[in-house]
């Protein structure tokens, strides 16, 4: 993912000349390309993210359009008064590109794992969210932060993580992402990488004899809320996956719109319930020792809504 959206800024970066690059000194094997063609319009402002945030904002108000790029947590809660302050106030055009959100860093720890910053983030007035699944999304969500004036953040995976859309298929931020159609008993809402457990839970719950749909929110924000309008009118239940703190991210996002509407749906939001991740491990053992994964999720589901299953056996 991170490999495929630094080739196509540097690709935008051969015609549009108001592009650079601040990096944390991180990004080796990965920014070098970049580096070498455009020497002037890359800058290694050391293991100083304030600053890297301060000086992207002053270059974004002379007329530059400015890409940071660190991992985790550095970038974004390393720097929050920087990014509240220098950038969003001033509405700079800055994209804040964050890699290996959730536990994508796993066995590093808590201190590497980023499971509050898509809720400190989408805080910030005029900032924008993007939390891409894959390649097909991550290069779809910088298509539209690059096309649109003003801060953004892009919280990508490490960089190994498999495509769940085919090569070709054509992303729109602005929608939800059909990868299973409306369902009449639930609907299952994702983002970022964790829409590989969701693919997983839609086949259980449907071998369940349960109607699901499958959708995949690459930009939280601004979200689709017609869309999510449109799911919570339709089905029984409505379940979020994230991997991140069940305050503040799409979780959140899904139940202040359904707070403010009349639905029939009720919400269940799979993410971190205050607590910090103190077991390390690899990603799929942190996301099931946390119930983010699709068996603890169904496990969850089935024992918690039991009148999902009651209903479809006595219809069938």
């Amino acid at each position: 993912m991170r490999n495929h959206v630094i080739d196509e800024i540097t690709r935008l970066a051969e015609s549009d000349e108001r592009i650079v690059i601040l990096t944390g000194d991180l990004g080796f094997g990965v920014l070098e390309n970049y580096a070498s063609k455009f020497p002037n319009r890359f800058i290694n402002t050391g293991i100083a993210e304030q600053n890297m945030t301060s000086v992207a904002a002053g270059l974004a108000l002379e007329g530059n359009l400015v890409f940071t790029y660190s991992i985790g947590n550095f970038p974004t809660m390393r720097c929050l008064e920087q990014i509240r302050n220098d950038i969003c106030y001033h509405e700079a055009n800055v994209k804040i590109l964050s890699l290996g959100g959730g536990f994508a860093y796993a066995s590093l720890g808590m201190s590497h794992h980023a499971t509050e910053d898509i809720a400190i983030m989408r805080s910030l007035p005029n900032m924008r969210v993007y939390v891409p699944a894959d390649v097909p999304e991550a290069l779809a969500c910088l298509k539209d932060a690059y096309n649109t004036e003003g801060p953004a953040f892009i919280r990508m995976a490490r960089g190994r993580e498999p495509n769940q859309h085919p090569d070709n298929t054509i992303i729109d931020v602005n929608k939800l992402v059909i990868l299973e159609e409306i369902g009449t008993d639930v609907n299952i809402l994702t983002t970022g990488t964790v829409l590989s457990e969701g693919i997983i839970l839609q086949k259980m719950l449907n071998n369940k004899g349960i109607n699901v749909g499958l959708f995949s929110v690459p930009r939280i924000k601004p979200i689709d809320v017609d869309g999510i309008t449109e799911l919570a009118t339709k089905s029984k239940l409505l379940i979020t996956m994230e991997d991140h703190n069940i305050i503040g991210g799409l979780g959140s996002t899904v139940a202040e719109i359904l707070s403010e509407m009349p639905t029939r749906s009720i919400l269940y939001r799979s993410g971190l319930r205050e607590t910090y991740t103190s077991v390390v491990g690899d990603q799929d053992y942190l996301r099931d020792y946390y119930n983010l994964s699709a068996k603890k999720v169904y496990d969850i589901i089935l024992k918690k809504y039991p009148h999902l299953i009651n209903n479809r056996s006595k219809q069938s």
